[in-house]
């Protein structure tokens, strides 16, 4: 089989490239010509009458793509092409907008922590006439104020009094956030769990003394875990709800059961293969052929 892996080729450091070099090495396991190439290699281009790639050689294109990057555009153009794509450009568009994941994973009445969306602001005027006191009334404090796009458990925030929250309302204005419940019962220490198609592959859990996230890129420590049934079923159905192939799901320890903290559509796998050993790209190559 001919496949293309695709990643982000403008962000610093190895680690987007790691993943895509296990994903190559996976797929060349299981006799598959597989090349990598950087987005910003292929160029969409479009007109009233045809849709193409301009990009330095001439490609044939390929019989699948995986997709680690959150350039949608591209992975749209590629689909419109006839390409299937893993995961969708749809998929990663909710995974990467957390307000849109909620909102699924909601609508699927799959359990998340109670949360408020901060209504859309245009204007740079600083004056809020959102009821601050109703928001905290609804979710007591401290609670959890999130930007609807980040990664690596940045651009979250831990909030303890009404000065403080308002304070981070005014720094946060005009992008798209939300308001949550904080799951005290989860400080410092959650899950996460590698979804493959109908299956959890494998999972760890991740703890931090430090602080109220457990993220590794954050300093959290990892250690391998055996889920639950119940955590299992709601790892792969909030996968199925944003309409992954695969994804990396976090977990957090509710009083009664677990809750879903957020999907990750293009979840690296170095960190939950060094602490388990268990390499999910060997997954998501058997994944891609069997559904080809």
């Amino acid at each position: 089989m001919h496949g293309w892996i695709i990643y982000n080729g403008n962000l610093p450091g190895n680690k987007f490239l790691d993943f895509a070099e296990m994903l190559q090495t996976a797929a060349i396991r299981n006799k598959h010509d597989v090349q990598i190439y950087k987005n910003n290699d292929l160029l969409s281009v479009l007109d009233q009458s045809h849709l193409t790639l301009l990009c330095n050689n001439n490609l044939t294109l390929p019989e699948y793509v995986i997709f680690t990057d959150k350039d949608i555009y591209l992975a749209r153009q590629l689909e419109l092409l006839g390409i299937p794509v893993f995961n969708s450009a749809e998929s990663i568009a909710i995974s990467d907008d957390k307000i849109a994941t909620y909102q699924q994973l909601a609508a699927n009445r799959l359990p998340i922590p109670r949360t408020i969306i901060a209504p859309k602001v245009f204007t740079s005027h600083k004056e809020s006439s959102l009821n601050v006191d109703a928001v905290i009334e609804e979710l007591n404090l401290p609670l959890i104020v999130k930007e609807s796009f980040g990664s690596f458990g940045e651009q979250v925030y831990l909030i303890h009094t009404k000065e403080e929250l308002v304070k981070k309302m005014d720094t946060l204005h005009c992008k798209a956030y939300i308001f949550q419940e904080f799951i005290h019962t989860s400080y410092g220490k959650d899950l996460r769990l590698q979804v493959v198609g109908d299956r959890v592959v494998a999972a760890m859990v991740r703890t931090s003394r430090d602080d109220f996230r457990a993220n590794i890129t954050s300093g959290g420590k990892m250690n391998s875990y055996q889920p639950t049934k119940v955590e299992e079923e709601l790892a792969i159905a909030g996968t199925k709800a944003i309409g992954a192939d695969f994804a990396g799901v976090d977990l957090l320890f509710g009083e009664d059961g677990p809750l879903i903290c957020e999907i990750n559509s293009n979840a690296h796998i170095r960190n939950i293969y060094d602490c388990t050993n268990i390499n999910a790209a060997d997954f998501i190559i058997e994944y891609i052929e069997r559904t080809i």
